[in-house]
C-alpha cells in the first residue's frame, strides 16, 4: 500500500506539472485549443516547450541546421525564429501542391522562415518572391534530443551491470540494487522471450532482440514522464518505429535459409496454386513486407493513442470551466476529480502498455527470425 501510494502521488505530480501548459493554450474566442494541445505534445518541434510558469512559457531552444542550394549550410538557434506565425501564406501552393491552403509563417534571419505545415514545420527560404523548402534539414529537434537521451540512459543501464559482471566471478553472491534489478530483467527477457522462441540460436540474435526490448521499453517509459529528460514520445513517431521494423526486416531476410526462400517461392502446396498463376508465391512474397509493417504500425499506434487519451482526459477540466457561467463552474468542479482519477488510471495503464509493446515487438521479431531460420523438419 505504501508503494502504491507513492506511485499515485508521483503520477499525480507529473500530471499537475503538465496541466499549466494545457491551461495556457487558448483557441479562438478564448476557448481551449484542444487540437494544439494534443499535437503540440506528441509531434516534433524545433524547440522544447517544458511548461508554463506564472504565465510565461519555459522553452529549451535547440539548434537548427539546414542546407540551402543557394547559400549553403546555415546554423541558427530556434530562438532566432518567431514563436508565433506573423504572416499567412498559401502554403501548399508555395510547396508545389495544387490545393490552396493558408498556413502560418514564422520569420527568421537571412530570409528564412518556418512554415507551419504540421509537425515541427518546414524550413523555407524566399527565392524569386516565393517561399521554397530548403534542400536538407538536419536540425537537432526535440525528438532527436530525446533519442540521444534515451540512448545514453540505455547505455548506462547496460554498461553498469556489465562492469559489475567483469569485476566479479560467477561464484560470487548475486548483486543487489540497480545491478541486481537489471540482471533479473535481462535474464527474464532472454529466457522467456529470446531463448524460449529461438532455442539454440538465441545467443546469435540475443544482442539485437535485447537492444530492441530495452530501447523500446525505456523510450516508452520516458515518453510518459512529462518533463525533461522525458516528455518526448519517440515511439509515437512513425519514423522511429519504421527504422526498428526495417532492422527486423533486414535481419529476417538476410539471415533466412534457403528453405525459407523455397517455401516462399515454391511452397509445399498443390501445383495449381503455383502455376500458371503464381498465387501462393505472390501471397508469401507479399507477407515478407506485411510482417514488418505490422510491427511498425502496432507500436506507433498504441503509443500515440495512449498519449492522446491521457492528455485528452486532463483537458476535460479546462474544457468544462471554459464554458463559463454557473454551469461551467459546476461542471468543472464535478469533472475535476473525475478527470484526475481517469488520468491517473490512464497513466498507470500506459506504464503497463510500455512494457507490453516492448515485449510484443521483441517476441514477434524473434518469431519472424525463427521462421526464417527453421530447419526443413520444423517448417
Amino acid at each position: 500500500m505504501k508503494i502504491a501510494r507513492h506511485i499515485t502521488m508521483l503520477l499525480l505530480s507529473m500530471l499537475l506539472l503538465s496541466l499549466p501548459s494545457a491551461a495556457a493554450e487558448k483557441g479562438e474566442g478564448g476557448g481551449i485549443d484542444l487540437q494544439h494541445i494534443l499535437f503540440g505534445h506528441i509531434q516534433d518541434s524545433y524547440e522544447w516547450h517544458v511548461t508554463d510558469l506564472f504565465g510565461k512559457p519555459v522553452v529549451m531552444h535547440l539548434p537548427m541546421i539546414f542546407y540551402s542550394e543557394h547559400t549553403g549550410f546555415h546554423t541558427y538557434c530556434s530562438s532566432s525564429f518567431a514563436e508565433e506565425a506573423e504572416e499567412m501564406v498559401d502554403g501548399p501552393a508555395q510547396l508545389g501542391s495544387a490545393e490552396p491552403t493558408l498556413v502560418g509563417l514564422r520569420p527568421g534571419p537571412d530570409g528564412f522562415a518556418v512554415m507551419e505545415t504540421g509537425g515541427k514545420g518546414t524550413i523555407v527560404e524566399r527565392v524569386g518572391g516565393q517561399w521554397t523548402p530548403v534542400a536538407a534539414d538536419i536540425s537537432i529537434s526535440k525528438q532527436v534530443v530525446v533519442l540521444f537521451i534515451d540512448a545514453f540512459l540505455l547505455l548506462l543501464c547496460i554498461l553498469i551491470p556489465a562492469r559489475w559482471c567483469k569485476r566479479h566471478k560467477p561464484s560470487d553472491p548475486a548483486p543487489g540494487g540497480f545491478v541486481g534489478l537489471m540482471h533479473m530483467f535481462v535474464m527474464s527477457v532472454y529466457n522467456d522471450m529470446v531463448k524460449g522462441i529461438l532455442g539454440e540460436k538465441a545467443d546469435k540474435y540475443a544482442p539485437y532482440l535485447l537492444t530492441c526490448f530495452f530501447f523500446i521499453f525505456l523510450a516508452n517509459i520516458m515518453g510518459v514522464v512529462p518533463f525533461p529528460p522525458g516528455g518526448g514520445n519517440i515511439t509515437g513517431n512513425i519514423t522511429i518505429t519504421f527504422f526498428l521494423a526495417l532492422c527486423t526486416f533486414l535481419i529476417v531476410n538476410v539471415t533466412g535459409t534457403r528453405h525459407y526462400w523455397k517455401d516462399i517461392f515454391w511452397g509445399d502446396v498443390p501445383w495449381w496454386l503455383k502455376v500458371p498463376v503464381p498465387l501462393m508465391p505472390f501471397i508469401e512474397f507479399f507477407g515478407i513486407f506485411t510482417k514488418p509493417i505490422a510491427l511498425m504500425i502496432r507500436l506507433f499506434a498504441n503509443m500515440l493513442a495512449g498519449h492522446v487519451i491521457a492528455i485528452s482526459l486532463s483537458c476535460i477540466i479546462f474544457i468544462m470551466f471554459a464554458l463559463g457561467g454557473a454551469m461551467g463552474n459546476v461542471l468543472g468542479g464535478i469533472m475535476t476529480p473525475v478527470s484526475l482519477f481517469l488520468s491517473i488510471f490512464m497513466m498507470l495503464l500506459e506504464v503497463l502498455v510500455c512494457y507490453i509493446q516492448a515485449m510484443v515487438f521483441t517476441m514477434l521479431s524473434a518469431v519472424f527470425i525463427s521462421m526464417s531460420n527453421a530447419s526443413p523438419e520444423h517448417h
